[in-house]
């Protein structure tokens, strides 16, 4: 802010300088016209030495105000130059007074009121009127009717001249100095607002996104450091936007023009992590999750947006990989997992076995049970991943579906004190893939019990409507926080209390269940409060 300062006391000094020079000038200048016009009109009275004396004072003090550095004296010692300005105003009038001379009188009042205030004008009025008196006492010059206007009105005029001119000066210092201020904190804004420009360029060319931004008309505007090397690992220009070929997410269609990013950000459009991939097939090729928003002015009306781009080629080939792995280890898991629950059941049928070997075997049988079953949901998951799983398209009835499911449940239920009650009236005929709404049921009743308090309940309900029916299973179990429920329908995902806690679990029900409402053309649903209980609603249409 010194700064600031220091440089308006040296702008505001130059300025002052300046100022004595001009008013200095334009007095000379008015002279010299002057000494032209008696020169052609009266060339005896060139010659006057008053005359001749004022005009030389007044050529002389121009000069002085041209030379003399004002800004290092005090600025009191300019006044001395329109006083004697107004010395020498009178002598060349006493040179020759008929070429109204004294109205240059004019020039110095202005001045002094300019720069000097009240004091000033003052001073220079009164200076002025005895002045041009006492000449006319010198002179011997009665009072009479012709020396009225030299004697009474010029003095006149000239106050009212120092008036106004008073009244603008001080009206023009007061808007001077709060432009002056305007100017400072503009400056000071400016500076600020560069900084903040400069912090961040440095933060946006920092970060490993790439950021387009682009102003109403869709021209861009910014480019970040991370989405020019996105086009430069393809040999691209670093100013290119978007390459001229894009692939969708499974890497083989292209782009059409009207589905590309950067054209649907421009109109406006709002989206999130749109996967694109660069690159030729079988070439050096990048993921990018690309997500859009809109800018508005302070109006509300649209003003441009900004586009984010991130590289997400590892994360997709690790879960590639780790599906492929998932698929790869389950299908030669399930092979012998076969072939011990056979050997496992026809142990079992051997009416000779003691009780505490049957015992064993039943445990061995029952977690062998449970690991198929989570080996078949690993394949199913990952057959889902690919979109590969087969659908089966028929007449069938969800009362009877969730009446079979309730009656394989209970056992399981019941070693828990958990009650099943079955609100579900049929039948209630639908055209769905029947063995995959079993599985959606079973997979709900499991959750609901295995997620239950001691004691518990759950409901099954079903509300038809003419176009889609509505499948509800309610708990009252320990329930789900807000954050995750948002996350409950992710592959591998379990609650942090479900994760410290004994009960096992792949994290792939939930996601296998909605793909199949979702295949179906429906959707599954949750809400939940934690230590109340969690519904879910399965929104399934009646036909295809």
């Amino acid at each position: 802010m010194s700064t600031v300062t220091d440089r308006t006391d040296e702008e505001r000094r130059s300025r002052f300088e300046r100022s004595v020079f001009q008013s200095q000038l334009l007095l000379s200048a008015a002279v010299l016209l002057l000494v032209c016009a008696a020169y052609i009109f009266q060339p005896a009275s060139v010659l006057d030495p008053r005359f001749f004396g004022g005009v030389s004072v007044i050529f002389v003090l121009t000069g002085a105000s041209a030379l003399v550095p004002w800004s290092r004296l005090d600025r009191h010692w300019a006044a001395l130059l329109p006083v004697i300005d107004i010395f020498a105003i009178i002598f060349l009038r006493e040179g020759n007074n008929l070429l109204g001379a004294g109205l240059l009188l004019t020039f110095p009042v202005i001045w002094l009121s300019t720069h000097f205030g009240l004091v000033g004008a003052v001073g220079g009025v009164i200076t002025s009127a005895v002045l041009l008196w006492g000449s006319a006492l010198v002179n011997g010059t009665g009072v009479t009717l012709a020396g009225v206007p030299a004697l009474l009105v010029l003095p006149i005029t000239l106050a009212f001249i120092a008036t106004t001119t008073l009244a603008t000066s001080s009206r023009t210092a007061a808007q001077r100095g709060l432009l002056r201020q305007q100017a400072d904190l503009l400056e000071v804004a400016l500076r600020r607002a560069r900084r903040q420009e400069q912090t961040l360029d440095e933060v946006l060319n920092a970060v490993t996104f790439g950021v387009v931004a682009f102003g109403r008309d869709g021209a861009q505007t910014l480019l970040n450091r991370a989405h020019r090397g996105f086009q430069a690992e393809f040999g691209l220009p670093e100013t290119t936007i978007e390459p001229p070929v894009m692939y969708h997410a499974d890497r083989v269609t292209p782009y059409l023009d009207e589905e590309r990013p950067y054209g649907r950000a421009v109109r406006g459009e709002r989206f999130d992590d749109v996967v694109v991939w660069l690159g030729e097939p079988g070439e050096h090729r990048i993921a990018l999750s690309v997500s859009s928003r809109q800018l508005t002015a302070p109006d509300g009306a649209p003003d441009g947006g900004v586009m984010v781009s991130r590289d997400v080629t590892r994360e997709i080939n690790a879960i590639q990989a780790r599906d492929d792995l998932v698929a790869s280890v389950s299908h030669e898991l399930r092979t012998p997992l076969t072939s011990i629950l056979g050997y496992l059941e026809l142990a079992l049928d051997d009416e000779t076995l003691n009780p505490s070997t049957r015992s064993m075997l039943e445990v061995a049988s029952a977690n062998s049970d449970r690991l198929l079953a989570l080996v078949a949901d690993l394949l199913t998951a990952a057959s889902e991943k690919d979109q590969q799983i087969v659908m089966s398209f028929s007449s069938c009835d969800l009362a009877e579906i969730v009446a079979d499911s309730i009656q394989a449940q209970s056992l399981a239920a019941g070693e828990r004190g958990i009650s099943l009650k079955n609100a579900v009236e049929g039948p209630m005929l639908l055209e769905a893939d029947g063995f995959r709404l079993r599985q959606v049921v079973d997979n709900l009743l499991t959750n609901a019990i295995k997620y239950n308090v001691e004691n518990g309940s759950v409901a099954v309900s079903a509300t038809a409507g003419d176009d889609s029916i509505d499948l509800v299973v309610s708990d009252t179990g320990i329930g789900l926080s807000e954050l995750e429920q948002s996350k409950l329908f992710d592959r591998y995902f379990r609650a942090e209390g479900v994760r410290q806690s004994s009960i096992h679990g792949s994290g792939l029900g939930l996601s296998i269940s909605r793909d199949i409402v979702r295949r179906h053309g429906g959707e599954l649903s949750v809400a939940s409060a934690v230590g109340v209980g969690t519904t879910f609603t399965a929104t399934i249409p009646r036909a295809r």
